[in-house]
């Protein structure tokens, strides 16, 4: 909407019009003729008033498109009153007509600047879903692209790791192979050695045979001699014999050590590979795991020493023995089998080579692979943080858009408020009974049925909130009232609704709140509710504590408050009252064809529409305490029974009554007002009740007295010339709040059980007969001098 001045007058057809009440009698008609002249509108004498009207109406519907209204307008404009003479009803009157057509030209331009934010809040919505779902699809993907890397990832990772283990496991083979290499290698030489010197030793046991042949003759005489020394030299072959197999046993353990030796050998460089795969994983024990392995080498080396040493006192024990040529060859034999595995090995060593260079190959491959996948990783990063980038752009483009929804709604709100605030407006100035529905949630007893087979609640913009609909045999019957409450709705948000009405009863207004419904839809509940749990406090207490604390703040500005309470029912259309302290008196007073003395309770009313009841109890109240503890008093004293629609009905009218004057001392200023909060019995059906005896009775008078209230409706709703009232005592004590100057308005409640759907149709029609109803224009109650001196103030 363009900026405005906000200090300019209202922009309204009667903005350049001059004041009636500033203009003579005589001459107000040739002023009225001259303006409808001006503004195109001629209207002969001849012509009925309702025509004039209706021709100012099209005018200000054809103007709306072209005026547009500021707050102050629209604040100025509800607070503008008729200004002409006290006796000038035709003067009132027109100004009256004047004011509603301005009136409905704001309205008019107020909803099509409604549905103008309404579309704005339907495009913004719809861009923010769009833009939440854009970025919710690009987070999908970064996340799918990141989910795969990290797949990839981790995949290099376990090749990376199998191939590290299969090259360690070769690397240990190789190592292996070749150390056996060098040993068959330094085994084959000492062979060699040993066969050399076995050969030398050989040539020289043949030199000495030959020489001993030669001698041979000369060795025939000391044969005896040679004989006793081969005896001797037999001997000394055992010994010897015995002691070569003390040095093949040294020999076999020697081998057992070196076996034991070389396992640990092999197990020391398996725990040495560990430590070197750790040290690719950790360059922290690099160092350690070198000097291990150096000082492991230098303990073989020492190993090898003694080995060789082993083997040098074998080599000295053969070659003390000259008559071993067997066993030598055998060693030959084992020497050659030696050799040919020794070669064995070395092509062993040789296909390891080939095997380790292939592996070195696909290691460096694998390398590579890593590499390019970290570039890629990085690429992925990159991309990722250009993604973050964005989605940040898109976060503070939807915040943004968030921010100028919520404003839009703040507006909303506040044209919701100024819409209610007209509307209600239309309603004084019109005189018709506000009327609010409420339907209560499912019960278990309600067998469980959904709700949505039979109550509806339309969508469209000029039904959100006002409308409902009810399905009867597939058939949709509509209705539309002031406002409609769902099951879900809290007793917070029903009295937010009503709060403004109440606060008119400090203002000096006569307000009526009245329940109806049938048995069972929770016209107590509403009213009433649950005093003891704060969140399901009904109207009535809730209506208490808002008029107390608004007293209080009000007294800072000089205005003084006395409040008085009465409460009564209406029993078998009986009057009793629920704060007598004699209970016997209330009750012996309810028998009409008894001859006893009790209190006849006569319902009167004074020219200025005030309801007074004879003999009634009437306490004044100081603080929200006291009436807590009255209201307590009168439900324990209130009739409740047992019916097959209600464990505890209501079964009588329950009227609860406040009466307010203030005074202000500083202007003595004085206002009086009342507030009637009534919950009427439920209407039912004896087929359904089940009463009898006595509860009979009760739901007869009920109904009789709700019948009566809806024949005051009906001739109410046709203008009929007489309105019999007088034909129940429920009617007779509405008479003020039904046909007099009051703010009334209506709860209907109704119950979503299938079951119950022709009660409900029927409490909804009659609904819409009282929201038809003109009962007059409210009227607020003041003077400038104090009416009862009798009042205590404070």
């Amino acid at each position: 909407m363009p900026i405005r001045n906000q200090n300019r007058a209202p922009r309204s057809p009667n903005t350049r019009r001059e004041p009636l009440s500033s203009i003579p009698i005589d001459r107000r008609r040739k002023v009225e003729t001259t303006q409808g002249t001006t503004s195109r509108r001629q209207v002969p004498s001849g012509v009925n008033r309702q025509d004039v009207t209706a021709n100012s109406d099209v005018g200000s519907v054809e103007e709306c498109s072209k005026i547009e209204f500021t707050k102050d307008e629209v604040l100025a404009l509800l607070t503008e009153r008729a200004k002409a003479g006290k006796f000038d009803t035709k003067g009132k009157i027109e100004q009256m007509t004047d004011i509603i057509r301005r009136l409905k030209v704001c309205v008019k331009w107020f909803q099509q600047v409604d549905e103008t934010h309404v579309q704005e809040k339907e495009s913004l919505r719809s861009s923010l879903e769009s833009a939440e779902k854009r970025f919710s699809d690009k987070e999908l993907d970064a996340k799918t692209k990141e989910e795969e890397l990290q797949a990839t990832i981790a995949e290099m990772k376990e090749k990376m790791a199998s191939l590290q283990e299969k090259f360690s496991k070769e690397e240990l083979s190789k190592l292996d192979a070749i150390e056996n290499h060098k040993r068959e290698k330094e085994c084959r030489v000492t062979a060699e050695k040993l066969g050399d010197s076995l050969r030398g030793e050989l040539d020289k046991a043949k030199e000495e045979i030959m020489a001993g042949q030669h001698k041979e003759a000369t060795l025939k005489d000391i044969n005896t001699r040679v004989q006793e020394y081969n005896t001797s030299l037999q001997q000394y072959n055992s010994k010897l014999q015995t002691d070569l197999e003390a040095v093949r046993e040294a020999q076999t353990r020697a081998e057992k050590e070196k076996s034991s030796i070389l396992e640990t050998l092999t197990t020391l460089r398996g725990h040495s590979k560990s430590l070197q795969d750790q040290l690719a994983l950790s360059r922290v024990t690099q160092d350690e795991a070198v000097k291990q392995k150096e000082s492991l080498l230098t303990e073989v080396k020492n190993l090898r020493s003694e080995l060789q040493q082993v083997r040098d006192e074998r080599d000295r024990q053969v070659a003390q023995s000259q008559k071993l040529a067997d066993e030598i060859l055998k060693y030959k034999e084992s020497v050659g089998k030696s050799s040919h595995e020794l070669d064995i090995l070395i092509a062993k060593s040789g296909s390891l080579e080939e095997t380790c260079s292939l592996q070195k190959e696909r290691i460096k491959m694998l390398e590579q692979e890593l590499t390019f996948a970290k570039e890629k990783l990085k690429m992925v990063d990159a991309s990722m943080s250009l993604t973050m980038t964005e989605f940040e752009g898109q976060k503070q483009r939807m915040q943004e858009v968030q921010h100028r929804l919520a404003d839009t709604e703040r507006q909303l709100l506040e044209g919701e408020v100024l819409r209610k605030k007209l509307h209600n407006t239309i309603l004084e100035l019109k005189g018709n009974i506000r009327v609010f529905c409420r339907v209560r949630p499912l019960l278990p007893d309600d067998g469980g049925r959904q709700e949505a087979s039979v109550i509806a609640y339309p969508t469209a913009s000029e039904s959100l909130g006002r409308g409902i609909d009810v399905v009867q045999s597939g058939n949709k019957h509509p209705f539309t009232f002031d406002k409609v409450f769902d099951h879900g709705a809290s007793q917070e948000e029903v009295f937010f609704e009503i709060s403004q009405l109440v606060q008119s009863a400090l203002d000096g207004y006569k307000v009526c709140i009245f329940a109806y419904g049938q048995t069972g839809s929770g016209k107590t509940y509403t009213m009433m509710g649950r005093p003891e749990a704060p969140e399901q406090k009904g109207l009535i207490p809730r209506s208490l504590e808002q008029i107390f604390k608004t007293s209080q703040s009000l007294s800072a500005q000089g205005w003084k408050y006395k409040m008085q309470v009465s409460m009564l029912e209406i029993y078998n259309e009986s009057i009793r009252d629920l704060l007598t302290t004699n209970r016997t008196i209330a009750i012996e007073s309810v028998r009409g064809d008894s001859n006893t003395t009790g209190r006849q309770y006569a319902i009167t009313h004074d020219v200025n529409g005030n309801t007074h009841v004879s003999d009634l109890t009437i306490i004044d109240v100081c603080s929200i305490g006291q009436i807590s503890s009255l209201l307590q008093q009168a439900a324990q004293s209130r009739s409740v029974g047992k019916t097959h629609m209600n464990e505890q009905s209501s079964r009588s009218h329950f009227v609860f009554t406040l009466r307010i004057s203030g005074v202000n001392e500083s202007t003595e200023q004085q206002v009086q007002g009342v507030l009637n909060l009534i919950d009427l019995a439920g209407s039912e059906r004896l087929s359904k009740s089940g009463a009898t005896g006595e509860r009979l009775k009760e739901t007869q008078a009920i109904n009789k007295s709700l019948s009566a209230l809806s024949d005051v409706i009906f001739a109410l709703a046709k203008k009929e010339d007489h309105v019999p009232f007088r034909n129940s005592k429920l009617t007779y004590l509405l008479q003020p709040c039904l046909g007099g100057d009051s703010k009334t308005l209506m709860f209907v409640n109704i119950s979503p059980d299938p079951t119950s759907t022709g009660e409900s149709l029927c409490s909804l029609r009659f609904a819409a007969r009282v929201n038809a109803c003109e009962i007059g224009i409210p009227r607020r109650q003041t003077s400038s001098k104090l009416i009862d001196n009798r009042l205590s103030y404070g």
